[in-house]
C-alpha cells in the first residue's frame, strides 16, 4: 500500500518509455511524485503515463537544443523538478577495433553526455529548496565488465566520476547525487541473453541469487534515495546485482 512519501514532489525520468525507467516511475508515482516522463518514443510514454498518471515529454536527451527546451516545459507544467532520475541510455556490444566513431560517440552521447545537459539544465532551479535527488543510472559493467562491452562500460565508469564530482558541487544545497549500478536485470536489453538457454544458463550460474533482478527492486531503491531520510547518502554508487561482485 502506497504510503505517499513523496507527495508533492516532481520528478522527471528519462528513458521512461520502458524497462528500469518504467519501474522506477511506476515506483515513483506510487508514492504520490508528480511525474515528467521523457524518452523518444511518444507512443510508449503515453502508455506509461495511464498507468501513473505522469505528463509526457518527447525528446532526445542527446540533443542540447531539446533538453534546454525541456526544462522551462516541464516547469511551466509541473513545477520544479525535485527528483532528476538519468536513466536514457543505450548498449552497442561489439568488439572495440569493430566500432565506428559514430557508434562510439552514440554510447558516449546517450550515456554520459545526456546526464551532464540534464544536469546542467534541471539543476539550477533544484538550488535553494532545501531538498533535491540526482539519481544517475550506471551499471555493473562500471565495476567489472565482458567482451564486446568497450563503450557502454566506458561510458558508464565515467558516470561514476561525474557523480561523485556533482555531489560535492551540490551537498551545500541538501541536493544529493547517487548512482545505482543494477547488474542482471530482465529488461529489453539483456532480452538476447535471455531467449539464449545457453548464454541464459551462464549469466544464472554467476548470480548467487541464481534469478535476474526483478524491475520493481531497483523501483524500491530509486524511491528510497528519494526519500528525506536517504539525505546523508550522497556521491556514491549503490550496486544492485544479486551477488554478482560479492563472488
Amino acid at each position: 500500500m502506497s504510503t505517499q512519501r513523496l507527495k508533492g514532489k516532481v520528478a522527471l525520468v528519462t528513458g521512461a518509455s520502458r524497462g528500469l525507467g518504467k519501474a522506477m516511475a511506476i515506483a515513483l508515482a506510487a508514492e504520490g511524485a508528480k511525474l515528467a516522463l521523457a524518452a523518444r518514443d511518444r507512443e510508449k510514454l503515453e502508455a506509461v503515463a495511464q498507468e501513473t498518471g505522469g505528463s509526457v515529454f518527447a525528446l532526445d536527451v542527446t540533443s542540447e537544443e531539446e533538453v534546454n527546451a525541456l526544462e522551462p516545459k516541464v516547469r511551466e507544467a509541473l513545477g520544479p523538478v525535485d527528483i532528476l532520475i538519468n536513466n536514457a541510455g543505450i548498449n552497442i556490444r561489439k568488439k572495440l577495433v569493430d566500432f565506428s566513431l559514430t557508434e562510439w560517440r552514440s554510447v558516449m552521447d546517450a550515456n554520459l553526455t545526456s546526464v551532464f545537459l540534464m544536469c546542467r539544465a534541471f539543476v539550477p532551479h533544484m538550488k535553494g529548496r532545501a531538498y533535491g535527488r540526482i539519481v544517475n543510472m550506471a551499471s555493473i559493467m562500471s565495476h567489472v565488465s565482458l567482451p564486446e562491452r568497450s563503450a557502454y562500460s566506458a561510458s558508464k565508469t565515467a558516470l561514476l566520476g561525474l557523480t561523485r564530482a556533482l555531489s560535492l558541487e551540490l551537498a551545500a544545497e541538501a541536493i544529493t547525487v547517487n548512482c545505482i549500478s543494477p547488474g542482471p536485470f530482465a529488461t529489453e536489453m539483456n532480452q538476447k541473453i535471455i531467449n539464449d538457454k545457453e548464454l541464459n544458463a551462464q549469466f544464472l550460474a554467476g548470480i548467487p541469487v541464481g534469478r535476474w533482478g526483478s524491475l520493481d527492486e531497483v523501483g524500491a531503491l530509486a524511491v528510497y534515495l528519494c526519500l528525506p531520510e536517504a539525505g546523508f547518502v550522497t556521491g556514491t554508487d549503490i550496486v544492485i546485482d544479486g551477488g554478482w561482485l560479492a563472488r
